[in-house]
């Protein structure tokens, strides 16, 4: 953080162009105007203004998550105008953390770098958060559909690894799912399938968020003399 000279707490050093305690005059030298000295205090605020500004901006950069992105699809597509087709490239990508968070953007431009940047941009902005278990698979079964497909998620062993394919593996993998097992039980169609799955993983939920909507509290146990009894009161403990 850059720090401006205040002539009205800060003692000057002698200088040139530096203000003593109390006074709002530079030190008198020719050439040495208030004038000059007025406008030089404006350009220096400015040039402070700018150097922390730059410095948030780093700070911010530095906190930033790192994204990975996957591309699932790039396709030439036309748009028929009164002039003729006007041509244009299509990208679906995948953007996540490997630590719960994914998303799935689309993106047009007249090239594909561009297409791609757009499709990154978009997919930031419609990142979720899914819930993991220890054993980083989902908590429980599910099926989605998005259109004409439909796609359905098990929950898979430790060490079972990633059982899938096409679009679904994809965003799986970037989600940072390493444990489940999922199956395509309509159309090929990439984004449609793509979509499914953000749809089936947004959809999760877990045993504490099924218990506030029912009113309950989980139960923890403890074990006493070989029995496990809840802790939580719901239970009476038996009499001794």
């Amino acid at each position: 953080m850059v720090m401006l000279y205040d002539p009205e707490t800060d003692l000057g050093m002698g200088r040139r162009n530096y203000l003593y305690s109390g006074l709002g005059l530079p030190e008198t030298r020719p050439g040495n105007s208030p004038r000059n000295y007025s406008e030089k205090l404006t350009t220096l605020k400015k040039k402070v203004k700018m150097m922390n500004k730059n410095d948030e901006i780093r700070k911010e950069s530095k906190n930033d998550e790192k994204f990975i992105e996957r591309l699932i699809k790039i396709s030439r597509v036309t748009k028929v105008t009164k002039g003729g087709k006007k041509l244009s490239f299509r990208a679906v990508v995948v953007i996540g953390n490997e630590n719960g968070k994914v998303g799935v953007g689309v993106g047009k431009a007249e090239d594909v770098v561009n297409a791609f940047k757009k499709a990154k941009t978009n997919g930031k902005k419609n990142l979720i958060q899914i819930p993991l278990t220890k054993s980083l698979t989902i908590p429980h079964t599910i099926i989605s559909n998005v259109g004409a497909c439909k796609i359905m998620l098990k929950p898979g062993i430790e060490g079972s690894g990633v059982i899938a394919g096409g679009a679904v593996r994809t965003v799986l993998e970037v989600a940072g799912i390493k444990n489940i097992i999922a199956k395509q039980l309509a159309s090929d169609n990439l984004l449609n399938n793509a979509r499914a799955t953000i749809v089936a993983l947004e959809s999760l939920t877990t045993r504490t968020e099924v218990d506030q909507k029912l009113g309950k509290n989980s139960c923890t146990f403890d074990m006493e003399n070989g029995v496990m009894i809840p802790n939580c009161g719901c239970v009476e403990k038996p009499n001794e």
